[in-house]
């Protein structure tokens, strides 16, 4: 009676991690620390509570899917300031699309861009294997074919995108693409991100540009994105510089304010527009105090300095503790370490033990290749959202553990 595609959708990692350590007691006498999931703890900045607490007579309205036009544009200054875009590129009234969190953008998008057959065959959607769960959920209930693009230290951390076969091409429906990535932090070159919308335009699909990470970077200059690859590449069979593409981000890394559920798509008319209409039949706007909130901090690039700062600092300690580990590598961007340890299951469980320190084993995040072997099987991932402190001495005790 129910729907048979639940039964594909993936465990999500964190339930088998619980597993993984439930008969485990930390034999250290100190407040366990959870490193495993990319939950940042810092608090969004204190004019975004006020605003909302300001804004509390709204609550009882029901707000505009489309998103308030105060909201619009300050995502739209924002995207013209942060990406260097001509003023003419993003209409703030057909370009975006609020949505609660990437995460539900990410999830809805699929169910538009996946027809009930791609070339006469079943249809499929492109992903980087380490994955995000909400990708392979969004292709199995779209009724897409989730395909899985290895990504190790040989391919950059990033998809080949030289290695996906012509018949998967033809069949391909949306390519999900993180930029910077989750979990090894590899920044896609403007180059390569150019290279996947020329596929997604030669094969006519949609490439999913997940932004989320665009403001944690610890290189000189920051990442380049989706749509500056689309401005250099010009515009597409309909058109529009924006055609086959859509990039979404959000305030829960940027602003530290993941319980606000505050993101946005951007993309040509068309897309956004069926975007809208899909969201108008499925999804609540955004309350208007949420709203309001929401575009001061996209307008106030303060605070989002400060807490890529913050990252940075954390990261620089990750370097001096675990530096010296064989299986180190410091991460372009993101919020995460992805570090070989042989056997990440056996890590988790020894951190856990002997430090009071939780993990996520690679292999939870990393589909099997078809011979059985996981590439992400050696490797565990630490998120660093901690305070300063608590990161610090933390990977101090990490580094005793691994050393």
């Amino acid at each position: 009676m129910l729907n048979q595609r639940l039964d594909q959708l993936q465990d999500y990692p964190f339930a088998r991690l619980a597993a993984l350590i439930a008969d485990i007691t930390p034999k250290v006498n100190i407040a366990p620390v959870a490193m495993s999931i990319g939950d940042p703890q810092g608090q969004p900045p204190e004019f975004a509570m006020k605003i909302i607490a300001d804004h509390a007579d709204k609550w009882n309205g029901y707000p505009p899917v489309i998103g308030t036009f105060e909201l619009r544009t300050a995502i739209k200054t924002w995207l013209d300031r942060r990406y260097a875009l001509p003023r003419d590129l993003i209409d703030i009234e057909t370009q975006i699309a609020p949505v609660a969190g990437t995460r539900e953008g990410l999830f809805i998008v699929a169910q538009l861009a996946v027809n009930g057959a791609k070339n006469g065959q079943k249809p499929v959607a492109l992903m980087p294997n380490p994955f995000y769960q909400v990708y392979n959920a969004a292709a199995v209930m779209a009724g897409a074919e989730p395909v899985y693009l290895t990504t190790t230290e040989a391919t950059g951390f990033l998809p080949d995108l030289d290695a996906i076969p012509e018949e998967t091409l033809q069949r391909t429906a949306l390519f999900y693409l993180c930029s910077p990535g989750n979990p090894q932090g590899a920044i896609a070159s403007i180059d390569y991100i150019k290279k996947a919308l020329g596929l997604a335009r030669k094969y006519d699909f949609l490439l999913v540009m997940d932004e989320c990470y665009a403001e944690l970077y610890y290189t000189p200059e920051a990442p380049q994105g989706g749509l500056q690859a689309a401005l250099a590449l010009g515009p597409g069979q309909d058109g529009h510089p924006l055609d086959n593409l859509v990039c979404f981000h959000t305030l829960s890394k940027r602003s530290s304010a993941a319980g606000m559920r505050s993101g946005f798509g951007v993309g040509s008319p068309t897309t956004i527009k069926l975007l809208n209409r899909l969201r108008s039949f499925s999804c609540a706007g955004q309350p208007f105090p949420i709203q309001a909130a929401s575009a001061a901090l996209w307008a106030e690039e303060g605070h989002a300095i400060a807490t890529r700062e913050a990252y940075a600092k954390r990261m620089e300690s990750a370097r001096r503790h675990l530096g010296k580990l064989p299986g180190f590598y410091a991460p372009k961007g993101g919020m995460f370490l992805w570090i070989e340890v042989g056997d990440g299951e056996d890590a988790a469980r020894k951190l856990w033990r002997d430090a009071a320190i939780k993990v996520l084993p690679g292999e939870y995040l990393t589909k099997p290749e078809k011979d059985g072997t996981n590439t992400g099987k050696r490797y565990i991932r630490v998120a660093l959202v901690h305070e300063y402190e608590t990161c610090d001495a933390a990977l101090f005790r990490m580094a005793q553990v691994l050393g």
